[in-house]
This record gives C-alpha cells, sequence and structure tokens, in this order.
C-alpha cells in the first residue's frame, strides 16, 4: 500500500487525497442543540464525521445521534424526486414526477379544497425537522388558511405556556450562580449531553442537586444529593407538597412574595391540602423526603430548577403540573435573581441568544384577519388564546368529524403519524383527505399515505441561519450537493407561494430575504458575512439585565408580577379552567382492576430521537426490538425474564414486546420507548386522554394491563 493510499485510509483531508473538511452542524434534534459538524468530503461524498472545535454548543464533541448522521442522510429510503401516488394510500405504490408537475398538482389540490370548504379547509402542520416553521407558517397564512400547527402541539409549548401564565415569558436557570439545582425531570445525559457535563463539573465545585424522576437515570445516579421518585404524573402534588413545608416553616422569602408575587395568599391556602396526611400516599415519595427537599432549598438559598417540558407536560394535569414546580421559584424569591432562574426572551424560533429580532413581524403581519378560529380554539381556549395556532392534536378529530368545520386537505412537512396518540386514528383520518401532501428525506409510513410526495435535504445539504447564545450566529454553507432532486424546506414553500402566485410578496423573495431584511439588518450584518465566518461569530450586542430589574420594571403578566394566580384564567371562567396550578389525577378513567399498572411513553434513549434513527443500523442495534422496562419485582410475578415477550393491553388495544426487568423504573410502571412500526406506542393510547389547559396527549399515565405473551394469541 503506497502512502497516499494509507492516507486516504485514513481519511487525512489534503490535495493529495481530495479529502476537503466541510462545516455544517447537525439538525437530528432540532432546534435546541445545533452541534457544529466537520464533514470529511470526497467526491462529494461524506466519509466521516466528528464535532467541531470551538462551536458554542459541542467544541469538538458529538453524542450517539449526532454521530450517525453519514449513516442518516445515505439511508436506503432517501427520497430523491418528488412522487406521485398511484396505488392506495398507504400501499407505497408511486411513480416519480418532475418539480414543476408537483407544485402544479400541490396548487390544484389545494385550491380546490379552498374553492370547495374554504382556505380553512386546508391544514399547515409541521414535524421535524424545525427549521422551516417561520416560513411555512407565512405560507399558511398567504394561503389564507389560520390552520398552521406542529408538533410542539405536544413538545415544548405547553411548557412555554406555564411560563407564559406565571412571568410573561420563558426563563432559564443561573446555574452558575446556584447553591441549589432542582432537576425536575432531568436527564441531560440522553437529551443535552453539554449540559451534563457542565453540571458534573459544577457539581464537583459544591453545586448541590435534587434530582426528581419517576425513573432512575444517569442523573439520579451521578448527581442527586437527594433523589424524590414520584409516582408518573403526580408532580404537581409532590411540588405542593414541598411548598406547604416551606411555608409551614416560614422558609420563604416573604418581602419578595409581597412585592412581586401574586395569589400568593389563595395559593397557600390551596397548597395547605397537600400535608404530611396525603403526600405520601398520591405521590409514593416519602413525607420525610418531602421535608428533606424543603430544608434543602432553604439551607441554599439561590436555587435554579430545570422543569423539562415533555415528563412534566404528557400528562393530562401537565400545564398545571408545570406551573406547580415553576411556584417553587416564586415563593423562594428565586425568579429574576442571580442564582435563579432569569428571563430569557426567545431570539428566534424559540431559542434564547440574549438580542431580539423581528421574527414575530415575519410570523404574525399576513395572519388573516376574517379567518374561522384555528383547529382546537373551542376545544382548548387557554391554549389559543396564548398561542393562536392550530392545536395540531386535535387535528385527527375534527378531518374525521368535520366540526366545527371541514379540514379536508394537509400540506405536511416531516409529518410523523405515529406520534399522535390513537395513531391509527390518525393513519384514517389521512386516509379521508381530499388531499394530502408529505415533504420528507425518507419514505416514513406516513409519506406513504401522501397523494405527493416531496424530498427534502438534510442540513448538510443546504444552508440556514442559526443564531446561539451569547449573541452569536452563523449561515451554514452546502458540505455536499444535494441527493437527487431534493430541496430545502424553505425554497418548497418559496417556489409553491410563486406557483401559486399567493399575496404575500416577502414571502416570494425568499427565506434569505426574510433573515436579512427582519434580523440582521437590525445589527449591520451580512448574510454573506456570516457564510464566510469558519464558527459562528458575535453578531449582537447581549441585552443583560440587572437582579430584580425585570420584577421592578413590571413583568409581561395582567398584573405585572409574578403569578401564583393567573390572571388571564381569572378573566375567563368561561373555560371552566383553575387560575391556580391546580392538582388532579393524572390517570384515565380505566377500571383500575383490569389495568393495574401504569403505561408511559415517551422517555429519552442514547441513540435515538422519537423513531429519527431507527433506519440507521448502527444505532438500531443498541435497541434492535422494541422493548418494554419494567421493575423487576413486576417481572417475577408475571414469571417473566430478560427479553420474554409481553402484551400490553389498554382500552385501545394492546402490543406484543420484549420486556428488559430493570430497577430504573418503579414497580407498576410499563416504559416503552415510542416510535418502532413494529410496536407503535400511540397506538394504543386514547387520543381523546388530552390536558384541557394545553391540548397535551397523556402519552406517560395511561392505564395498561401486562400480561406474559402466549404464542398464538395475537393470530
Amino acid at each position: 500500500m503506497t502512502d497516499l493510499e494509507r492516507r486516504i485510509k485514513a481519511k487525512i483531508p489534503g490535495a493529495d487525497t481530495g479529502i476537503e473538511i466541510r462545516r455544517t452542524m447537525c439538525d437530528i434534534c432540532s432546534p435546541g442543540m445545533h452541534c457544529g459538524v466537520n464533514a470529511y468530503v470526497k467526491d462529494g461524498t461524506v466519509i466521516k464525521i466528528e464535532g467541531m472545535d470551538g462551536h458554542p454548543v459541542n467544541d469538538g464533541r458529538l453524542c450517539t445521534k449526532g454521530l450517525a448522521n453519514r449513516e442518516y442522510i445515505y439511508r436506503q429510503d432517501r427520497i430523491r424526486t418528488p412522487l406521485k401516488r398511484v396505488g392506495k394510500r398507504g400501499e407505497g405504490k408511486f411513480r416519480e414526477i418532475s418539480w414543476d408537475q408537483a407544485y402544479e398538482k400541490i396548487a390544484a389540490g389545494l385550491n380546490n379544497c379552498k374553492m370547495q370548504y374554504g382556505a380553512e379547509s386546508v391544514a399547515f402542520y409541521s414535524g421535524y425537522s424545525k427549521w422551516y416553521r417561520p416560513t411555512l407558517r407565512r405560507l399558511a397564512y398567504a394561503f389564507g388558511s389560520p390552520n398552521y400547527g406542529c408538533e410542539s402541539s405536544a413538545c415544548y409549548t405547553a411548557a412555554f405556556m406555564a411560563w407564559k401564565l406565571a412571568a410573561g415569558d420563558q426563563a432559564n436557570p443561573d446555574i452558575t450562580g446556584s447553591d441549589l439545582f432542582l432537576g425536575w425531570a432531568y436527564n441531560p445525559f440522553y437529551s443535552n449531553y453539554m449540559s451534563a457535563r457542565r453540571a458534573m463539573e459544577l457539581k464537583e465545585k459544591g453545586l448541590k442537586f435534587i434530582i426528581v424522576d419517576t425513573r432512575r437515570t444517569p442523573a439520579t445516579e451521578k448527581l442527586a444529593d437527594l433523589f424524590l421518585q414520584p409516582k408518573s404524573g403526580t408532580d404537581g402534588a409532590l411540588a405542593h407538597g414541598i411548598a406547604h413545608v416551606l411555608i409551614e416553616r416560614g422558609w420563604i422569602d416573604r418581602e419578595y412574595i409581597d412585592r412581586y408575587v401574586y395569589g400568593f395568599e389563595e395559593y397557600a391556602a390551596y397548597v395547605s391540602r397537600f400535608g404530611e396526611h396525603n403526600v405520601e400516599e398520591i405521590t409514593g415519595v416519602p413525607y420525610s423526603l418531602v421535608v428533606q427537599a424543603a430544608r434543602m432549598i432553604h439551607e441554599n438559598p439561590r436555587m435554579s430548577c430545570n422543569e423539562s417540558s415533555a415528563p412534566l407536560c404528557h400528562h393530562r394535569n401537565g400545564l398545571q403540573n408545570y406551573r406547580s414546580v415553576l411556584s417553587l421559584l416564586a415563593i423562594t424569591g428565586n425568579f429574576d435573581r442571580k442564582g435563579g432562574q432569569v428571563l430569557t426572551p426567545h431570539t428566534y424560533m424559540h431559542v434564547a441568544c440574549g438580542f431580539s429580532t423581528r421574527e414575530e413581524a415575519y410570523l404574525y403581519e399576513m395572519r388573516p384577519k376574517q379567518a374561522k378560529a384555528p383547529v382546537g380554539a373551542e376545544r382548548f381556549p387557554l391554549w389559543n388564546h396564548l398561542e393562536g395556532e392550530m392545536q395540531a392534536m386535535d387535528m385527527t378529530r375534527q378531518i374525521l368529524e368535520g366540526t366545527p368545520y371541514p379540514l379536508r386537505a394537509v400540506f405536511a412537512l416531516g409529518m410523523n403519524a405515529r406520534m399522535f396518540p390513537d395513531s391509527s386514528r390518525t393513519f384514517k383520518a389521512l386516509e379521508s383527505l381530499d388531499f394530502f401532501v408529505d415533504t420528507d428525506l425518507f419514505l416514513t409510513d406516513t409519506a406513504r399515505w401522501a397523494d405527493i410526495v416531496l424530498p427534502a435535504c438534510s442540513s448538510f445539504e443546504r444552508g440556514e441561519f442559526k443564531p446561539y447564545a451569547g449573541g452569536k450566529a452563523w449561515y451554514t454553507s452546502p458540505a455536499i450537493e444535494a441527493l437527487g432532486s431534493a430541496r430545502s424546506d424553505v425554497q418548497i414553500c418559496t417556489e409553491l407561494a410563486r406557483v401559486m402566485d399567493l399575496p404575500d410578496e416577502v414571502l416570494k423573495k425568499g427565506y434569505d430575504y426574510f433573515i436579512q431584511h427582519y434580523i440582521l439588518d437590525d445589527y449591520g450584518v451580512t448574510i454573506e458575512e456570516l457564510k464566510k465566518a469558519e464558527l459562528p461569530v458575535s453578531m449582537a450586542p447581549v441585552e443583560h439585565h440587572g437582579e430584580l430589574e425585570l420584577v421592578d420594571r413590571g413583568l409581561g403578566t395582567p398584573t405585572g408580577k409574578f403569578e401564583l394566580k393567573s390572571a388571564v384564567i381569572e378573566q375567563h371562567p368561561e373555560w371552566g379552567l383553575d387560575a391556580l396550578p391546580t392538582y388532579r389525577e393524572p390517570l384515565d378513567g380505566a377500571d383500575p382492576v383490569r389495568y393495574p399498572f401504569v403505561f408511559t411513553s415517551g422517555s429519552r434513549i442514547p441513540n435515538a430521537l422519537h423513531s429519527r434513527l431507527h433506519q440507521v443500523p448502527r444505532n438500531r442495534s443498541l435497541r434492535p426490538e422494541p422493548t418494554a422496562d419494567m421493575n423487576r419485582q413486576d417481572c417475577l410475578r408475571l414469571g417473566v425474564e430478560e427479553g420474554d415477550r409481553i402484551t400490553i393491553s389498554t382500552g385501545k388495544g394492546s402490543l406484543t414486546v420484549r420486556v428488559h426487568p430493570t430497577l430504573t423504573v418503579p414497580e407498576g410502571l410499563v416504559n416503552l420507548f415510542h416510535g418502532y412500526r413494529e410496536a407503535d406506542a400511540e397506538s394504543i393510547m386514547d387520543g381523546d386522554h388530552l390536558d384541557p389547559y394545553s391540548g397535551f396527549p397523556a402519552y406517560r399515565s395511561v392505564r395498561c394491563a401486562v400480561s406474559r405473551y402466549e404464542p398464538g394469541e395475537d393470530r
């Protein structure tokens, strides 16, 4: 072997090897991390990837998901050209067509529904990834439909709603200045690996940790000074129990409360119901540990908090659970304080980067003024009041029932029907549509039901504006050419707007026009300058606020204070919602004798995100089969061992999967990771088991039965 051959085999970049390093970013978990990636490219193909040194998020590191990018973008089921359905919906029979033909058919299909039923009969839906969402929303509004919605109808938005009710905007922990970190459903080792590294460093410097989680995780083992393990969905009751101890013993900041907090007296009276006589019964947490948690908070006065939006909010009491945890910050005087929670308004795409943009002007200036209320508005009035977009968890029902008006077409980017509770009902709804378009990288199970399927680019094949914390920003360039004739999502939206001649000249000018004129112009920066940067660069001055400056000035709530009792809800008694963060039983109404276990789906595993990496062999090998985690004692009682098959049953149906006996989950809990087509966890969940405040599905608190699988029982 020659020296050159050895260098090529070792993937060493250079003019002689023909290998070049091109910089891009990972978009698999979007839009949170967006880690920098060095793509080693030879002959137009990515042959190796590694983390990018100096990148403000990952600084040379990548997680198991990010390391899968090469296999991910070259999956065998990549779509490389537009497709037109020629068989029955769901059959997966398509023929290739041109982009011009695809746009023509999409324009005709959407306009036909508009003529027959009105513009509101067309829904515009976003799944993954998320980078194009402002453009898709603008496309929906330019078409005349109020029905823009996304998978955030079941992810994150309920948390944002809770913060809006409490403080008017989002706040993040000032963990570096904290004495104590309250990690509620905090598992960064699987969901935010750089945060885990930082937490470990701070623990070595003396930061105390209370970790609250239904399961034992790496965070409970590596970080927790105190671990509280409540029953699934009982977080609100646990928070109230801690609050009651704090109030009863005078371990609160009364001066702060009197000046900056609204609704304390009523809140204090309510949480007094959660004491030694019932907290352990409700939550499963020994009352002595509740008192110990309160004492730790008292003895470590600078407290910040992680209140994870998915585990807390995926219950029918989810938004109230979240508000209950936030309330602990207010009564201890840890909001808008150094070492506590600091208001961090969003910069762009729900990411706080320390500077403001005119993103909202772009999003809403074309919103139809005379349109009907969006999907879910009547059923979830608080959602509609705070968010004003389609609550997509009600989309399936409205398609099938046609009330309060027909919904006959869906234009989707990256839709995953398997994330909807009672997913079989969602596939039935897609089958009944007059017209359905899906855009994706892959011919997914959902795309197989579409009339037209459009091929999208990965983050390696397109450019994107991305801001980061600390006033930094970047505009990536394609590392490789688009596979086949794939196009970027924003290009698709813009070109479709031009083909349909929609009345929005700004939208027709494209994505770069939006970024330049609604964001960069305000800071004297150009897209061309950002594209030339090797790494994200300082773009805008960071807006800093002094301690208590924002609460002194007045928060963006009706009272200007941190609201334990929501004035917004208080002003709308017709909604039938509680202004205080009240607690209700999380489980559905199924017979607990017939269904004695609690079924939960949605927990993180380190090798996948939802179903996005299930078809990447290396990642799939780490959890090749759908497998339910159950407590060892439950497994002993059922007579099952590692790898045996069990049947999980709910009122909606049953699944047969392998079982993994473990001590990471408590007795009575059945934890199944979602997204496997062979055993779709959401298929046995009730599509109407939703939070009346947010519309979020109760992925994590469904009654079920479990039995040892007997061969032949599924025939």
